[in-house]
C-alpha cells in the first residue's frame, strides 16, 4: 500500500435551493476539472437575504484530491 499526498483546494459553491444543493453544485463542478477528489469539509456558510426571505445559499469548501505520480 502506497502512501497518499493530497492537495487541497478552496472552492465556493452557491444555490438558490439549499446549502445541501450548494456544495452538490460545487463538487460536480469541481470534478469536471480535478481529478482524483477524495474529501470535502464545509469551512463557511453564509447567504443573502432579499425582502426578509433567504434568497441564495453560498457554501466554501476545502476539497481534497490525491496527488498523480508523473
Amino acid at each position: 500500500m502506497s502512501d497518499h499526498i493530497y492537495k487541497v483546494v478552496e472552492i465556493v459553491g452557491s444555490s438558490k435551493e439549499s446549502i445541501e444543493d450548494a456544495v452538490h453544485t460545487a463538487i460536480s463542478r469541481a470534478s469536471s476539472t480535478l481529478r482524483n477528489l477524495r474529501w470535502f469539509e464545509v469551512i463557511e456558510t453564509r447567504g443573502q437575504i432579499e425582502d426578509g426571505k433567504v434568497h441564495y445559499f453560498q457554501v466554501t469548501l476545502k476539497v481534497g484530491f490525491t496527488m498523480t505520480d508523473s
